[in-house]
C-alpha cells in the first residue's frame, strides 16, 4: 500500500500535460515542424556521421546550403525549452533515418541533410546521433506532454539501382513496356502467368520474378548491400521504368527525380513498410506520421497501411496517432480524393497555405478563403476531419509565408510586412484545423525562395546566402543563433498558442463563416464550444485600412469579452456586433449572454 501511494502521490506532482497528453485529440495541437540538420548542434563529434574525407564522402559543409550542417537530436533535446515556450504541443522532426550522404551527378552534387534519400529505415543517420538520442528526445518531450511525429518516406529510397540503358532515363509505361515482356511490347516473353499489378496477391506477384520488363536495372557493387532491411535491396521490389513526368500512371510508378521508385503495389513491400514502421511506434512510442510523397503511391497501399498503423499504436497505448499525408496540391478535391480513396485519415491542407498567404498578402479577396472552407464537406468525414488537417503557411519545399508576403508587396514597409506576416499567423493560430508552425518562421525568416532556399539554420549559420537575409521584426541575421523568445512573432506565436489551448471552441469547435468579400479587408467566423455551445467571433481584417461595420453573431450571444483585439461590451441588435479592425488587425471575441 505505501508503493502505490508513492506512486499516486508522484503522478499527481507530474505537470497536467504529461499526465493528459495521450489524450489529447490530433486537432487539440500545435505543430513545430522543423529538420534536425538545421535546429540546433548538440554534439560536433558527429557532423560527419563518423564518415571521413571530403565533403563529397562525410557530406558535412556547413558553409554550403545543400550539404550537411551539424545540427542534430541532441541539439533538438536541449533546445525543448524553447519549443515548448513557443507553445508547440507536437513537434514534427523532419527525416531521421539513415541516408546517402551525397548523391548526384558530378558536379552538382548535394547531401541527404533533408532525410529523404533513405538507405537504412531501421536506425538514425549517424550525422543527427543515435536511436538512443531519438528515444531520450522523445522521453524528454513527453515528460513535457509534448508529442514527437516522424516524417515517414515509402514512396521511394535513395538513388541506388542504375539502368543499363541510360543514366537520366525517361518513363516507360506498361502499354508500351508491359510485365510480360523484356523492353517492349516485341521484346521477349519474360514473367509468365504475371496477371498484373492490379492483381495484388502473393500468389500473383510470386509470377514477377524479372524486374527488366522497362529497363534493365542494376546495383553497383559497393551499394548492393546498402538498404535496410535486406529485402529493399531486390530491384524487383521497385517500378524501374525511368523518371515521373508526375502525370497519369507515372506519377505512382516514375522514379521521383531519379529515386528508386518502391513497388508499393507488391504484398511484400506492403508487408515490410508496416513492419518497418510499426516498429518505430513499438520501439519509441512516437504520437504521429507525416507521409511524404503520399499522393505518388497507389491509394490501395495506404488502405492497408494507415489502419495498420493506427491499430499498432492503439496497442502500444497511443489512442489518438495522427497520420497526415503530403498532397503537394493547393486543389481541395484532389487533397480531400486521398482521405476518400487512399482512406489517408488526413493530409496537410496546402489549399490553406496557399490561400492565407494569398489573403494576408493582398493580393486577393477575403472570399478565397471562405471557399476553402466551404469544401470541408469535401473530406472523409466531412468537417470533423478538415478540423484535424494541419494547416500551415510555409514549408522547407515550398518556401515561407514572409517571402510570398514580400514578394507580393516589394515597396511595403518593414512595419508593414510584419503585419501581414502576423496576420497570416493569427488566421493560422485561430481557424479550423491543427496550426504547423516551420521553424525560423517565429523569429522573421523570409528565405529566398523555396527548397533549399527556405532551409536556414537556426543556429549561427555559415551559409553566405542565408546570412544576407533581411529577417523580419528584428536586426538579427541568419549568421547569429536565432532563439530570441521576445521577437515579436514568437511572442505573437506563444499568445494565440496559449489562447487556443484554453478554449475548446478554437480546437474542437465547429466553424461557419460570418462574413468575406471579394476584396482585401473583413473576413469573420465563429467557432463553437463542443460542449457548451458558446460562440467565438473571429474577425480579420486584411486590408491597410481601419474597418469598422457589423457582423451576424447568434441572437444569443448578447455579451462580448475581448479574448485578444478590442471586442465590444454588447451586440449593437439580437444577432449583429459592431467591430472596429485597424489595419491588419484581428479581433477575438467571447460570446456570452445577458443576465
Amino acid at each position: 500500500m505505501k508503493l502505490a501511494a508513492f506512486f499516486l502521490a508522484m503522478l499527481a506532482a507530474m505537470p497536467a500535460a504529461a499526465q493528459s497528453y495521450r489524450d489529447r485529440l490530433p486537432e487539440d495541437e500545435v505543430l513545430y515542424f522543423l529538420l534536425p540538420d538545421r535546429f540546433e548542434n548538440g554534439d560536433t563529434a558527429n557532423d560527419r556521421g563518423g564518415l571521413k574525407g571530403d565533403r563529397l564522402v562525410t557530406g558535412f559543409d556547413p558553409a554550403a546550403k545543400g550539404f550537411y550542417h551539424g545540427g542534430d537530436l541532441k541539439g533538438l533535446t536541449k533546445r525543448l525549452d524553447y519549443v515548448e515556450a513557443l507553445g508547440a504541443t507536437a513537434i514534427w522532426v523532419g527525416p531521421i533515418f539513415k541516408n546517402k550522404p551525397v548523391q548526384g551527378p558530378k558536379g552538382q552534387e548535394s547531401a541527404g541533410y533533408h532525410g529523404y534519400w533513405v538507405t537504412d529505415f531501421t536506425m538514425v543517420d549517424p550525422h543527427l546521433g543515435t536511436d538512443a538520442d531519438f528515444k531520450a528526445l522523445v522521453d524528454a518531450a513527453h515528460a513535457r506532454g509534448i508529442k514527437v511525429y516522424m516524417d515517414i518516406i515509402v514512396n521511394h529510397t535513395a538513388d541506388v539501382i542504375r539502368y543499363r540503358e541510360c543514366g537520366d532515363c525517361t518513363y516507360r509505361s506498361r502499354a508500351e513496356f508491359p510485365y510480360g515482356r523484356k523492353g517492349g511490347v516485341a521484346g521477349a516473353a519474360i514473367n509468365s502467368g504475371f496477371a498484373g499489378d492490379d492483381i495484388r496477391t502473393p500468389e500473383n506477384f510470386a509470377k514477377l520474378t524479372r524486374p527488366d520488363y522497362a529497363y534493365t536495372p542494376f546495383v553497383p557493387a559497393a551499394e548492393r548491400q546498402v538498404k535496410v532491411p535486406a529485402w529493399l535491396n531486390d530491384p524487383i521490389y521497385y517500378h524501374n521504368r525511368g523518371n515521373s513526368t508526375f502525370a497519369g500512371e507515372s506519377s505512382t510508378m516514375g522514379d521521383f527525380v531519379g529515386l528508386d521508385d518502391v513497388f508499393t503495389e507488391h504484398p511484400r513491400v506492403i508487408a515490410g513498410m508496416i513492419e518497418i514502421f510499426g516498429s518505430w511506434i513499438d520501439r519509441f512510442g512516437i504520437d504521429g506520421f507525416r507521409i511524404d510523397t503520399a499522393r505518388h503511391v497507389n491509394p490501395e497501399f495506404w488502405a492497408a497501411f494507415a489502419p495498420a498503423m493506427l491499430e499498432r499504436a492503439k496497442a502500444k497505448g497511443i489512442p489518438n496517432f495522427h497520420i497526415f499525408g503530403e498532397v503537394a496540391d493547393p486543389d481541395t478535391s484532389a487533397l480531400a480524393r486521398h482521405t476518400r480513396v487512399d482512406k489517408l485519415p488526413t493530409v496537410l491542407d496546402f489549399a490553406f497555405a496557399r490561400t492565407v498567404n494569398a489573403v494576408s498578402a493582398g493580393e486577393v479577396g477575403t472570399d478565397k478563403l471562405a471557399a476553402v472552407f466551404a469544401a470541408d464537406p469535401l473530406y472523409e468525414g466531412g468537417e470533423a476531419t478538415a478540423r484535424r488537417l494541419p494547416t500551415f503557411l510555409g514549408n522547407h519545399d515550398q518556401g515561407r509565408a514572409a517571402f510570398f508576403i514580400r514578394k507580393a508587396n516589394p515597396n511595403a514597409s518593414a512595419e508593414e510586412l510584419l503585419a501581414r506576416d502576423r496576420l497570416a499567423h493569427a488566421m493560422l493560430l485561430l481557424l479550423r484545423g491543427v496550426p504547423t508552425i516551420y521553424s525560423g518562421d517565429e523569429q522573421g525568416f523570409v528565405g529566398d525562395g523555396d527548397d533549399q532556399n527556405a532551409r536556414e539554420d537556426m543556429f549561427a549559420s555559415k551559409v553566405a546566402v542565408y546570412n544576407d537575409n533581411q529577417l523580419l521584426g528584428t536586426a538579427r541575421t541568419n549568421a547569429v543563433a536565432n532563439f530570441d523568445t521576445d521577437h515579436p512573432l514568437f511572442r505573437e506565436i506563444a499568445t494565440l498558442a496559449k489562447l487556443r489551448r484554453a478554449h475548446p471552441a478554437l480546437t474542437r469547435g465547429r466553424q461557419i463563416v460570418r462574413f468575406a468579400g471579394d476584396k482585401p479587408g473583413l473576413f469573420a467566423v465563429s467557432r463553437f464550444d463542443p460542449d457548451s455551445g458558446a460562440e467565438i467571433l473571429i474577425a480579420f481584417n486584411s486590408s491597410p485600412q481601419p474597418w469598422t461595420g457589423n457582423v451576424q453573431v447568434e441572437t444569443g450571444s448578447t455579451t462580448f469579452a475581448s479574448l485578444a483585439g478590442a471586442c465590444p461590451a454588447t451586440a449593437a441588435a439580437p444577432g449583429s456586433v459592431t467591430l472596429t479592425l485597424p489595419a491588419f488587425g484581428y479581433a477575438v471575441c467571447a460570446a456570452g449572454k445577458s443576465q
